[in-house]
């Protein structure tokens, strides 16, 4: 009996889905009724439909902002707000009030149930048409795998939102019934092991290479593997941390045991190893000369991924300027002073929080927190205090010069180089009477030169703490990974850079982690692991396996790439992190009560930031229409 299947026409009315188009090339008459045949009756068709599957992945890349995925447009408040400006990595240059949601989270960028389901459902209309399609039968395979890790990236992008789900394996169709597509959410750990087990057909099925194309293989498969089961070892084995109580947990749609961790964790090592010991992947440039070779390398990669194919495992395009392709960070993101007619520059702030990660390459194996003051003082946020004694250098870039290489290409510093001009990054000066001009606008003539507050006479010649038009850093610090050394035209979605979703210095790290938290696989290899990718980054000395070490070569390693929310939120820590958190700044001043001028710094808070809170309760959101789905709701209090 042929099957007939019509792509956008299933309604999941008990998840409040609406169906809609897949894409604006498939909306063909009827548009209500497009059948699959029609779509697959040759291989641009084919093409056609995975490349609108691939497009709804839940990538957090160039395009992710509070409005959800696939954003590239909208003002400050929407296109420029990203997942890092909701964690300790970064702060938007208008902080206060900016973020949307709950606790300053941003609701859109959070919620996936819509969107995920619709995904669901477009790869479901898909396994069920494989069998009807006249191709050769290794094709149908491989397309049988590509479906399945779309499917199990889709769900893993739910899940990690919204706990235990409702698994929905096959197409439904609204009949005039609603009742009989209702499906109650599965346990937590019950959703995991589907994700991963769909993972398991994916790499069964899928090439370890598609001649160039950019589509799913099997290493992409292991790659998601090694990411999921991470997560879901990390849930079960620090649920305690922050539990929680009501129907959802008590039916086992939350939480999760830690007698199942270790399960987990192994999945992840074995993922991760099959990678490491394939010979296909390798760190990009692993044994550079100096420091400042291994920032250039650092910087190279992230500029243009297609350089670096033996560490990105898998790319995600964006080839074509001034459509959904391109992106904005290059307009969004580049200090003021490389705006280039941009009017909205500078809105990415890096925090000193972020900064005092990196090492100093003189002592191996610990963050270096900026020291400031004579007596060492790191923990005091209040300002310039003229009765500390602040030390002093002849260059804003000085306090800087032996920190991480990776530190360099990824943030601009005070007195750094970008794009061949010196970003200009000042809070003010001391005056020669002691008092101190900090944050406010103005100049200084001092025995006939002339000294300006912010560095510079005009908004175009300095990129740091000028408050008017939210175009300037107000944490000390600039963003620079992703970016262009080369002009960008500034108009919308003319950035091309490609985003890297999986790379093998992730899969080391959470090979490492794995091994170190559960005790498991071969700690040598995961300290070898570790110690490679600081090798990479310069770094010299071998430092011990220990999970300090692995999460901070984490934080700085991956800093930007939109894991630093799902490892606060995997591990149980962000509600410890953010409890009436604000983030920090660095303010270089010019010190005028001495000839010749020096730099002092002063560590401070956030200027006009609001403290953010993080609830237990929000490490899964609320799940929307469960009025008329009848699936039990996530705690709420």
């Amino acid at each position: 009996m042929k099957i007939q299947i019509y792509l956008s026409t299933a309604i999941l009315a008990a998840f409040t889905i609406i169906a809609s188009s897949c894409s604006d090339v498939l909306d063909l008459q009827p548009q209500d009724k497009l059948p699959v045949e029609a779509v697959f009756s040759s291989p641009a068709g084919v093409k056609l439909y995975m490349a609108n599957l691939y497009y709804q992945l839940p990538t957090e890349d160039f395009l992710f902002f509070n409005a959800g995925f696939n954003q590239n447009q909208g003002g400050p408040n929407n296109g420029g707000q990203t997942r890092a400006q909701s964690t300790d990595e970064a702060v938007h240059s208008e902080a206060g009030g900016l973020n949307n949601g709950p606790n300053g989270d941003g609701q859109n960028m959070n919620n996936y149930w819509i969107s995920g389901y619709s995904l669901v459902r477009d790869v479901n209309l898909l396994i069920d048409a494989i069998p009807t399609l006249n191709i050769p039968t290794e094709e149908r395979d491989r397309l049988s795998g590509e479906a399945s890790f779309v499917r199990a990236f889709a769900y893993f992008g739910i899940a990690i939102r919204y706990g235990g789900l409702p698994l929905i394996k096959e197409s439904q169709e609204y009949l005039g019934d609603a009742e009989s597509l209702k499906v109650q959410r599965s346990s937590e750990k019950e959703t995991y092991d589907y994700i991963l087990s769909e993972l398991d057909v994916a790499i069964t099925k899928l090439p370890e290479s598609w001649n160039g194309e950019r589509r799913a293989t099997k290493w992409v498969a292991l790659a998601l593997k090694s990411r999921v089961a991470l997560h879901a070892a990390s849930l079960a084995k620090f649920w305690n941390k922050a539990p929680l109580t009501g129907d959802a947990v008590d039916l086992g749609y939350v939480g999760m045991s830690a007698n199942d961790a270790n399960g987990y964790y192994n999945q992840c090592i074995e993922a991760s190893a099959e990678i490491m010991n394939s010979g296909v992947f390798s760190l990009y440039q692993p044994t550079p000369a100096t420091p400042a070779e291994a920032a250039e390398n650092y910087r190279r990669m992230f500029q243009d991924p297609n350089v670096a194919l033996n560490e990105a495992i898998f790319i995600k395009g964006h080839t074509i300027p001034g459509d959904r392709r391109g992106h904005n960070y290059d307009i969004w993101f580049t200090p003021a002073q490389l705006a280039n007619g941009w009017p909205h520059p500078g809105r990415m702030n890096p925090t000193l929080d972020l900064v005092d990660m990196y090492e100093d390459y003189t002592v191996p194996g610990q963050s270096a927190p900026i020291v400031t003051t004579t007596d060492g003082d790191i923990d005091n946020y209040n300002g310039f205090d003229a009765n500390k004694t602040y030390l002093r250098f002849d260059n804003p870039s000085d306090p800087f010069l032996n920190k991480d290489a990776r530190l360099h290409a990824t943030v601009v510093l005070p007195g750094s180089s970008m794009k061949g001009t010196e970003i200009v990054i000042q809070a003010g000066y001391i005056l020669p009477d002691g008092s101190p001009r900090i944050r406010t606008g103005g100049s200084v003539e001092i025995n006939g030169k002339t000294y300006y507050n912010y560095g510079g006479p005009t908004p175009n010649d300095y990129s740091g703490f000028d408050g008017f038009g939210g175009n300037n850093t107000k944490t000390g610090f600039s963003f620079r990974k992703f970016l262009r050394e080369s002009p960008v035209a500034p108009g919308w979605n003319q950035s091309t850079s490609d985003w890297i979703e999986f790379r093998y210095a992730e899969i080391l790290l959470n090979y490492a982690e794995a091994v170190t938290e559960s005790g498991l696989g071969d700690e040598t290899e995961a300290a070898q692991a570790i110690n490679d990718i600081r090798r990479r980054a310069g770094h010299t000395v071998a430092i011990p396996l220990t999970i300090s070490n692995v999460m901070r070569e984490r934080t700085v390693e991956l800093a930007f790439e939109n894991k630093r929310w799902w490892d606060l939120i995997r591990r149980r820590e962000r509600h410890e992190v953010f409890e009436a958190q604000i983030s920090h700044a660095l303010l270089p001043i010019l010190d005028l009560r001495i000839n010749p001028v020096q730099y002092i710094f002063v560590r401070a808070n956030v200027h006009n930031m609001n403290p953010r809170t993080f609830l237990i309760r929000d490490y899964y959101l609320s799940i929307p229409g469960v009025g008329a789905s009848g699936v039990i709701q996530n705690p709420t209090g």
